[in-house]
């Protein structure tokens, strides 16, 4: 008797997981393409309205294509079906995020201390930047050490709130799109300062809980399989 074995053709694990780098990527769609309509806008020359960003075209160019890099790319470190299946795959593209992710985040932070504030910011947003920049930093080399030191769970958790603070603009685009219309007059098209804060700083600590309860709950799974 002859059996014929059937192979099937895409792993269902790699099919489950395919909705992890497709929603993050949805995410990040928002504010890489208005980072990509500013790169076409500082091509154009310099007018009134990007005056503040053409005086600072370096750092504006290396936090668009290191943000953008950081969470396109960083988006597929999260599928587990493509760790498990693409390990090298997995490294090498870390080799990629980490400086795409400090470029980004350096380049934010530099951008809120030594640009000019716009009329509908303030300085508890500056603050604000710099705490939760700094943040990803940490995110960031705590992440390298870890895994460094063959720590896959604490490099993994780092990873992820590094990776939630950089997707903090996608949160923060549908968190202030309600608000603009509480808008305090400070801006036809955006809210006040205080209240740009306050929907900017909840847009942070909502993907960090986010995060930290997926990895954490990821974490958890595994560590019940192997028992």
């Amino acid at each position: 008797m002859t059996t014929t074995a059937t192979r099937p053709t895409a792993p269902t694990g790699v099919r489950r997981d395919w909705w992890i780098p497709a929603s993050l990527i949805a995410l990040a769609l928002v504010p890489a393409l208005a980072g990509a309509a500013r790169l076409v806008d500082l091509s154009s020359g310099r007018t009134e309205e990007n005056a503040r960003f053409f005086d600072l075209p370096v750092p504006i160019i290396v936090h668009i294509v290191g943000a953008t890099t950081f969470c396109v790319l960083g988006a597929f470190q999260f599928m587990p079906s493509l760790r498990r299946r693409r390990p090298r795959w997995h490294r090498l593209a870390g080799r990629v995020l980490v400086p795409a992710g400090l470029a980004a985040a350096l380049s934010g932070m530099w951008m809120a201390v030594f640009s000019d504030v716009p009329v509908y910011d303030n300085t508890a947003l500056v603050w604000l930047r710099l705490l939760f920049g700094s943040l990803m930093v940490a995110g960031l080399v705590l992440g390298l050490v870890a895994i460094l030191r063959r720590d896959v769970r604490t490099h993994q958790r780092w990873m992820a709130r590094a990776y939630a603070v950089a997707q903090g603009a996608g949160t923060q685009a549908l968190v202030l799109g309600p608000m603009v219309l509480l808008s305090d007059g400070q801006g036809a098209d955006q809210p006040g300062g205080s209240l740009k804060a306050t929907g900017m700083g909840a847009a942070w600590v909502i993907n960090l809980a986010v995060a930290e309860w997926l990895v954490r709950r990821s974490q958890t799974r595994q560590s019940r399989r192997r028992v």
